[in-house]
Formats: structure tokens, C-alpha cells, sequence
């Protein structure tokens, strides 16, 4: 079949990256979505529901890995690529810098000489709203013109990853977007993330661990929605533009904490208070006026909604995991 697009999916195996592909591979039959993973211990390939269709092909392939990245692009020729891979967790940053830079940074410039060697269409960059760095409580969202201000070496690389981009766009004239989004939650995530960790600690009866008072504040977006926003603006978001993609549901990281006690029946006693992570920012807020405006985008899933959502996926997953 000749395919409008072959899109080369990085991190496709991923929680946003087989959310992404989940949605899109059936709602396109006219693409080829190529993911590539190098399957590293936060992937899973059951992640991806579509995996039998025929416009679906998977590449173990390691973006740091120039030769193989060459192959991958022999084989399958990419006409856009979508960038989701990296290195995410902001603990293992701290403890670990150097594979956050090796992989965000020149992972992400290997994918760009190849995308400006072989004239893509388009490169889209999935980014954070961790890169502005902190913001105290008086302060207003973050917009796209803002400075960036990046603390843990986690949001520095991605920073620095963006950098790049934007680099290749003003310099070789490539197309490319970029996408900054607020914590994302749903299914697939990893255990060691935020939301997942503190679910399954309460369903194993388990306590969970609050750094310092809980009182940091982050921006929540339902999975779904990102990977609607990313479809917005991979097909409408202008060439060397960047766009927040936020969920707008500001919360302590404690309230979140207590909502999912009352989801879990566990009580207070289930708290952990432990010391706080070094250099843990205070408060992320994005403003995505901008790609309301101009894609019409905006998150659709209540809070709530997605909540009770995603702890009826880690239960299920949990008694799943007791029986076998």
C-alpha cells in the first residue's frame, strides 16, 4: 500500500508514546505509524493495543545508536517523525544525570540530522512544562514566550533537547513543532512515576511516600487529551512553533494524595512523610490559550472522571498481577 505518511513514532512503547499510537494508528489507516523503542525498562511493548494492524510496525531500535537509526530509516523511509523517547524520571536525573543528556539531548540531535538529511516533512518534539522551571503561588501560568529555567538535570536536558530543535529549524529551514505538557496520568504509566506508585502502594496495603509537606503543586492532563493536542498540532500547529498543551487542574501533590485514599479506602495512616527530593520545584502551571486559539484544542476529561479512571486500570492490572 503506498501511504500518505510514514510517521516514525520514538518511544512508542511508552506511556504517552502507546497511548499516542493507540489512538492514531486506526483513526489514520492512510499512515504508517513506524514506533521505535529501544524497549529500556519503562517500556512494554503490551502497552500497544494495536499491534496486529496493518499500518503498524515496530523497530527495536535505540535513538542513541546512530548506525541502527540509519537502518531504521533504510528500511522504512519516514516522511515525519513524532519524538516522545527519553529519559523522564526526575529521581533517577538526580542520581544519574548523564544518560538524561546522552539520551534527551543527543538522542534527540541524532533524529535531527537524520530528519534534515532525508528532508522530512515534519518534526515533532514532545517536550514538558517542567522546562520554565518553578513558579511560586502567586505567579501567573506559564505561556510559550516565557523563559525557560530549568532546575532538575531531567528538565535541563529537555531544555536543551528544544534548543536543538529550534537550532534546526532556524538554521536548515526543517519543520518542525514542539509540545509542552502539563503531568500526565492514565494508563500505561510506569510504576515508578508519581500516580501509578502511589495507586498500587495503596491497593498492596502498602504506605506511600510524601516528599517534604505535599504542598508542591503540579498541573494535571489526562493521557488522552495530550495525545489529542498532539494530533492538533503535528497536522495544523505552525512550522517553529511551540505550544503548551496543559490539563488545567492545579493541585498540592497532598490533595491529589488524600483523593486517592478515598478512591483506595485506605486512611491517613497510609501517609509516609519522607525528605524532600533536592531542588524540588514548587509549582508548574502552563497556559494553552495559545493552541485553544489557533487548533481549536482543548482537554476534554474531567479530573475527577480520569481519576477514578485510572485507579480502576491499576486495580484491575493489580488483581490481574495477584492471580497470575
Amino acid at each position: 500500500m503506498n501511504y500518505e505518511k510514514t510517521i516514525l513514532v520514538t518511544g512508542g512503547a511508552g506511556f504517552i508514546g502507546s497511548n499516542y499510537l493507540n489512538a492514531m494508528v486506526p483513526r489514520y489507516p492512510n499512515y504508517r505509524f513506524v514506533s521505535v523503542d529501544a524497549l529500556t525498562y519503562a517500556a512494554d511493548l503490551k502497552n500497544i493495543t494495536v499491534a496486529g494492524a496493518p499500518n503498524y510496525v515496530f523497530a527495536q531500535t535505540d535513538i542513541r545508536d546512530i548506525p541502527a537509526l540509519e537502518a531504521t530509516w533504510r528500511e522504512y523511509a519516514p516522511t515525519d517523525v513524532i519524538h516522545f523517547a527519553a529519559e523522564s524520571h526526575v529521581d533517577n536525573s538526580i542520581t544519574g544525570p548523564h544518560i538524561f543528556f546522552e539520551t534527551n539531548i543527543m538522542g534527540t540531535d541524532n533524529l535531527l540530522n537524520l530528519a534534515v538529511t532525508h528532508k522530512l516533512n515534519r518534526f515533532h518534539h514532545i517536550s514538558t512544562d517542567e522546562v520554565y522551571g518553578s513558579l511560586s503561588e502567586a505567579e501567573r501560568s506559564r505561556t510559550e514566550e516565557d523563559m525557560l529555567l530549568p532546575n532538575s538535570p531531567y528538565s535541563a536536558s529537555k531544555a536543551g533537547a528544544e534548543f536543538a530543535v529550534r537550532a534546526y529549524n532556524k538554521t536548515f529551514g526543517l519543520n518542525t513543532v514542539v509540545t509542552r505538557a502539563s503531568n500526565n496520568y492514565g494508563p500505561n504509566q510506569h510504576r515508578e512515576k508519581f500516580m501509578p506508585l502511589f495507586i498500587t502502594n495503596l491497593l498492596s496495603g502498602k504506605k506511600v511516600p510524601v516528599y517534604g509537606t505535599g504542598k508542591n503543586v503540579r498541573d494535571w492532563i489526562y493521557v488522552g487529551d495530550h495525545v489529542e493536542g498532539i494530533d492538533a498540532v503535528f497536522h495544523k500547529g505552525k512550522p517553529g512553533e511551540i505550544y503548551n498543551l496543559g490539563g488545567g487542574n492545579e493541585f498540592a501533590n497532598i490533595d491529589i494524595v488524600r483523593k486517592l485514599l478515598s478512591l483506595t479506602g485506605r486512611d491517613e495512616n497510609a501517609l509516609e512523610y519522607v525528605t524532600d527530593r533536592l531542588g524540588h520545584d514548587m509549582r508548574y502551571s502552563l497556559d494553552s490559550a495559545k493552541a485553544t486559539r489557533e487548533l481549536g484544542w482543548t482537554p476534554k476529561k474531567q479530573f475527577e472522571e480520569g481519576l477514578r479512571e485510572t485507579v480502576l486500570y491499576h486495580r484491575r492490572k493489580h488483581e490481574s498481577n495477584k492471580k497470575n
